[in-house]
């Protein structure tokens, strides 16, 4: 794929790090001895998308790989392998859908049909108001209460058709449901509730 296909059209004409990300800066980069100050190339990646507007632009690369030493190609390739990364602008609310076999198996399909039929977008696109964009990813890593859409920092589990649509409407309304399971599961139990250690015992009564 042409890199001016992964990249905006429209460019800020400078990009700098505000004083609060500067000294974030410095404690990232503390972590990592002078000779491997490359390696804090990825938090410096989410610092620069998250201070404009939830996307990269290509003087925040050319600003980050000048601060770390490094290529600007190289910094630009760690951007663009990362889902996580945006190199063009997104809604304010990113919706990431994993469709890998888990989710797939438990519903993925009726999530994705619902955000479509809702918002009338495809992985890779925003919608007409420009307040959701959408990508469908690999596995986001919570596959027991799966099917899982990522919004923005936040994931919502176990979801189906009827309650991606009421998640949709919450953040339409900007008051976002609560995040985790929306079925009220805590951590991978069963929907039933725990059958297992249902009671703790206090060790140190009998000690």
């Amino acid at each position: 794929m042409s890199i001016d296909k992964l990249i905006a059209e429209n460019q800020p004409a400078s990009f700098s790090f505000t004083k609060e990300n500067e000294a974030e800066i410095e404690k990232i980069l503390a972590k990592y001895p002078k000779e491997r100050k490359a390696s804090a190339v990825m938090p410096l990646l989410d610092l620069a998308q998250r201070q404009h507007e939830n996307w990269i632009p290509m003087k925040a690369i050319e600003e980050i790989a000048n601060r770390l030493d490094m290529a600007e190609i190289r910094v630009l390739e760690v951007a663009s392998f990362y889902t996580m990364y945006n190199l063009k602008p997104v809604g304010k609310y990113f919706l990431q859908a994993c469709t890998t076999t888990p989710c797939m198996l438990r519903g993925s399909d009726d999530m994705m049909r619902c955000i479509k039929d809702r918002l009338n977008i495809e992985s890779g696109q925003t919608s007409a108001c420009g307040k959701f964009s959408l990508l469908e990813v690999e596995c986001l890593g919570a596959c027991v209460n799966a099917p899982i859409l990522q919004v923005n920092d936040d994931f919502y589990e176990d979801l189906d058709y009827q309650t991606t649509g009421k998640l949709l409407d919450s953040l339409e309304a900007d008051q976002p449901l609560p995040v985790g399971s929306v079925k009220g599961r805590q951590g991978s139990e069963s929907e039933q509730g725990a059958t297992s250690l249902t009671a703790l015992k206090s060790v140190a009564s009998e000690v």
